[in-house]
């Protein structure tokens, strides 16, 4: 019920933030605008939210054919967290990472990249994956999607008054309340994907630590998660991905931490934090956990494989 009253929440304060967007850019006939944007907005994120950010990132649906001990990691894992088998798709990027979507775990998406697949040993993908099943879990990823979408509009209106700014257009008041001159649209261009961005962080931080906890649970030990949790951030920095802001807080780690100003704006908690919650100690109390084995194994070259694959498509 809870969850249910934040995505309520969500959608009548972003479709709020977008009519007023509107009515600053067009007056009441832009609020008029705004509104059924926002409505068709709203309708479309709760429907096919979850397929416009799979469509987004290229993401294909991994078979037991093509990716066995994937899915077996799933199946397994679902299983313990009583959960339907969501579906499993793959990234086609090589920066690790990974996301849930879907409105309800009958929907439910696991998405991983194939750096994931190809940079972690078996205990830290089944961590990753409990973490992200922990999301299905707690009935938080409706409201993580549709932030996703939502903040994306939000961030398309602060384009439109960008440029609308810079060509002199929407610029004359009227007595029907018309839009607002350049200076007011280059600060609207501004405050928008900071708002978006607040409340991608507000819905996104304190749930990330109670999926970790939730997922060490159904991994059975956190050490694979926290394990994981370290290579991400440190593979953060070396391999960049190409994400979309408006999407980042729906991946296990920030996705754009290796842009500095854009990190500044983290939809997450910090990871160190998050890896001495898992481990039950304080950063830097204990030594630090030993690095992988060189090589890879059997499952790291079907990975391999696999995306030799999709780069030959």
């Amino acid at each position: 019920m809870g969850n249910q009253l934040k995505t309520t929440l969500l959608l009548a304060v972003m479709t709020a933030f977008i009519m007023i967007v509107g009515n600053l850019l067009g007056g009441r006939q832009g609020m008029i605008i705004a509104l059924v944007v926002a409505a068709g907005m709203n309708f479309f994120s709760y429907w096919y939210s979850d397929k416009i950010v799979l469509k987004m990132y290229q993401a294909r649906e991994a078979t037991p054919q093509q990716a066995p001990e994937l899915v077996e990691m799933v199946q397994t894992l679902s299983r313990q967290a009583g959960l339907p088998m969501p579906k499993v798709y793959i990234i086609p990027k090589e920066a690790p990472n990974a996301f849930v979507t879907g409105r309800n775990p009958d929907n439910a998406v696991v998405a991983v990249t194939q750096g994931l697949l190809t940079l972690m040993n078996r205990q830290e993908v089944m961590g990753v994956l409990a973490h992200e099943l922990a999301h299905v879990k707690n009935r938080d990823i409706l409201i993580g999607t549709i932030a996703a979408t939502m903040a994306g509009a939000i961030m398309l209106l602060a384009t439109m008054a960008r440029w609308s700014a810079i060509f002199g257009g929407m610029h004359r008041d009227d007595d029907s309340g018309g839009g607002m001159g350049a200076i007011g649209m280059i600060v609207m261009s501004i405050i928008a994907p900071m708002a978006a961005m607040i409340i991608q962080m507000a819905v996104s931080r304190s749930r990330e630590y109670l999926a970790d906890a939730t997922g060490a649970r159904i991994a059975g030990s956190p050490e694979g998660l926290a394990r994981a949790l370290e290579k991400l951030e440190a593979y953060s920095r070396r391999i960049p991905m190409d994400a979309n802001p408006s999407t980042a807080h729906m991946f296990i780690v920030n996705p754009l931490s290796g842009k500095r100003l854009q990190s500044l704006f983290s939809t997450h908690p910090p990871v160190e934090e998050r890896i001495s919650r898992l481990r039950g100690v304080r950063p830097h109390d204990g030594p630090s956990a030993p690095p992988p084995p060189p090589g890879g194994n059997r499952r790291e070259a079907a990975g391999r494989a696999f995306w030799d694959k999709l780069k030959g498509e």
